[in-house]
């Protein structure tokens, strides 16, 4: 267990903690929350020894292995494989162990006792290289690659060959490699895609380790996390249950608090009316000064606030054209490359899309011919009269101009209107006073984010093109953002990795894959049980994912489809061989059975376990999601039911992937 005592922590003269508590048992699923800078990554420094507390204790089991991502990737000539196993260090000093013992064994000069205690070095080194599953690492090493979005050709690529986000999905993927008893994980979604988003939530989902999670993703922490803590006022809050259930509970105590407070004021404003009415007067003195020693020992009750410090909206776009953009049997892609070879799509006004599809398969590549940042190799391209595109990507950030001010670049973008308006508007996005005045190389790169989505607003667009708008958003800037896009009246194109975020804007899902873009028939979570399906087709060798549907359309076929008899040219065959056959045809049909009878009986247990696991897995959903589950007197049933809902989510992936193996084992005896 994880103890934090009294904790005091600040950096230089900052203080991010004051007495600060927190407990952490095994196995616990932890999202830590809280604004931005406000020393969680710094909680996560203190926790790997980076750094040491002013005062106070931290208690950690000494033997247990810590995973992290690292925040830099050397110019390594390493494939992305062989780093990713450096991950499990164990793993790698037994090959190192085990590669020197080996050479040694052939040396001339040994002696029998020398030879016989080598031997039993061999066999200690060979079973625990077996116990840690070393024969099966660098299968599980290119699992975790594909899984984060990795074909088999980048797996053999030298990792200096990456850019700076797929390095860090390698770092990522050498910490997942690691067998962790904690894993701390800051931020791991930001430099992925929503397929590889979605994959790690299921890998999180069967770790078996204490997780303890920063990110501002609420759809990623709720599905993940069992626990929150939320880092307030200098303390550590803990708090039972997923994000959802923390909003609901942190509301109501600060609806309890707000009440509380009110109440208190009401009393205060009472006893200061009475001090001020009679403290001059002689008879009323004692009573006056009993009041003011009441009022110096009250225990002030905080007013509770609970407003967002972002506030800003789309003004109305100047022009409203029914057709804003039509791309006419366009080619895309780069010079040497063809991504989509032909795309018809017409944009209209008020359309809110959200742009779905594998890693590589052409998201950005159409978000950037949109915006005409990018080319077309071939075809049309028509704009309404009037069309004003907004584009925000990652490399808008990067081209912001260091060293000017937030103010500044408004008045670059704007000669004409007056300083207070930008600042009134920059404030909206919580740059406020001398804030707007400061350079911006130094601010974080949510700052930077947030200037440039500020930037992109103000100029009234009315297609509004969003390449991962979220990465470095905190959560409260996330929801100013989806609000704003619900109102938003012209054109949205979002790429997303932040499902709430698509859920909130999207009125349209459309699929990016195989050469395409077509309308997506479903919604996120048929999304993910596609991107599934793709990834499987693409694992068994199917270059095009429509092979692998036609491929499982025609074993469907195969598998209902009535067996033909067997013809027999009877004259050319003899009675005692007819016999033979049918004796053998006997054989092959009752070992047939034999070996399929124990699949089938597993398979039908495996159904009922997994009916009896999700009936009881709804039934601690429903009491969770009653308000009175959250009371002082249910406490103790609450973290027991809360223990079980990770218990039976980890029992029904066990139950999932068992099912499938016996399924294919079954599929493959014919």
């Amino acid at each position: 267990m994880i103890r934090i005592s009294n904790l005091t922590l600040a950096r230089g003269t900052r203080r991010l903690f004051d007495n600060a508590n927190l407990t952490l048992f095994p196995g616990h699923k932890v999202g830590l929350v809280g604004a931005n800078g406000i020393g969680k990554s710094t909680l996560f420094a203190l926790m790997r020894g980076e750094i040491h507390q002013d005062s106070g204790e931290l208690e950690m089991p000494p033997s247990w292995v810590i995973a992290h991502v690292a925040q830099h990737t050397p110019q390594s000539a390493l494939s992305a494989l062989e780093y990713t196993l450096d991950g499990d260090r164990e793993l790698r000093a037994l090959e190192a162990a085990l590669a020197e013992a080996e050479a040694t064994e052939w040396h001339d000069h040994l002696t029998s006792a020398e030879h016989e205690k080598l031997a039993a070095e061999l066999s200690h080194l060979h079973t625990r290289f077996e116990e840690i599953g070393g024969y099966a690492a660098r299968s599980r090493a290119a699992s975790l690659l594909s899984g984060l979005g990795f074909n088999e050709e980048q797996q053999e690529q030298a990792v200096s060959t990456f850019s700076g986000g797929w390095r860090m999905r390698l770092n990522l993927a050498q910490a997942l490699m690691c067998r962790s008893d904690l894993l701390l994980l800051d931020e791991p979604t930001n430099h992925l895609d929503l397929d590889a988003v979605m994959w790690i939530e299921d890998w999180l989902a069967q770790y078996r380790g204490t997780l303890f999670l920063i990110t501002h993703d609420r759809d990623f922490l709720d599905a993940v996390v069992n626990q929150v803590v939320h880092v307030e006022n200098l303390k550590l809050n803990q708090y039972t249950g997923n994000y959802s259930t923390f909003e609901r509970t942190r509301a109501m105590q600060l609806a309890n608090q707000q009440a509380q407070h009110a109440k208190q004021q009401r009393q205060v404003q009472h006893l200061k009316s009475y001090i001020d009415r009679f403290k001059a007067k002689a008879t009323k003195a004692k009573q006056a000064q009993s009041r003011i020693k009441t009022l110096e020992r009250m225990e002030m009750i905080a007013a509770a606030h609970v407003d967002s410090p972002f506030e800003f909206s789309f003004r109305k776009p100047v022009a409203a054209p029914r057709q804003l953009l039509h791309l006419k049997e366009a080619e895309l892609g780069y010079d040497s490359k063809t991504v989509l070879p032909h795309v018809e799509w017409r944009l209209f006004y008020g359309d809110k899309i959200g742009l779905l599809g594998p890693n590589g398969a052409g998201k950005s590549t159409l978000v950037k011919t949109l915006a005409g940042t990018l080319a077309q190799k071939k075809g049309g391209r028509y704009e309404g009269q009037g069309l004003k595109i907004g584009y925000f990507a990652q490399h808008q950030i990067e081209q912001l101009r260091t060293d000017e001010s937030a103010l500044m670049h408004f008045k670059r973008l704007d000669p004409t209107t007056r300083e207070q308006e930008f600042r009134n508007f920059l404030g909206g996005f919580d740059f406020r006073g001398s804030r707007v005045e400061e350079p911006v190389g130094p601010f974080s790169g949510g700052e930077k984010a947030r200037l440039a989505l500020a930037l992109i607003v103000w100029q009234r667009p009315n297609l509004l093109l969003l390449d991962e708008p979220t990465n470095h958003l905190d959560i409260d800037m996330r929801e100013a953002l989806a609000e704003a896009l619900q109102e938003f009246e012209g054109t949205l194109v979002v790429v997303a990795h932040d499902r709430h975020l698509l859920k909130a804007t999207a009125d349209q899902l459309w699929l990016v894959a195989e050469g395409e873009v077509k309308e997506f028939d479903g919604d996120l979570d048929d999304y993910k049980q596609w991107a599934k399906q793709y990834a499987t087709a693409k694992a068994k060798g199917f270059k095009d994912y429509r092979d692998a549907k036609v491929e499982a359309g025609r074993a469907d076929s195969a598998k209902n489809a009535p067996k033909a008899p067997l013809v027999l040219e009877l004259g050319s065959v003899s009675p005692a061989a007819r016999k033979e056959q049918k004796r053998m045809e006997a054989d092959a049909r009752q070992r047939l059975a034999a070996a399929r009878k124990p699949l089938e009986k597993k398979l039908a247990e495996l159904d009922s376990k997994l009916k009896a696991l999700t009936a009881e897995k709804a039934n601690i959903e429903t009491w969770l999601s009653d308000e009175s589950a959250y009371t002082d007197e249910k406490k103790p049933q609450l973290q027991e039911m809360l223990k079980r809902q990770g218990e039976v989510a980890g029992a029904i992936g066990d139950v999932e992937w068992e099912w499938l193996a016996t399924s294919e084992k079954l599929v493959g005896i014919v």
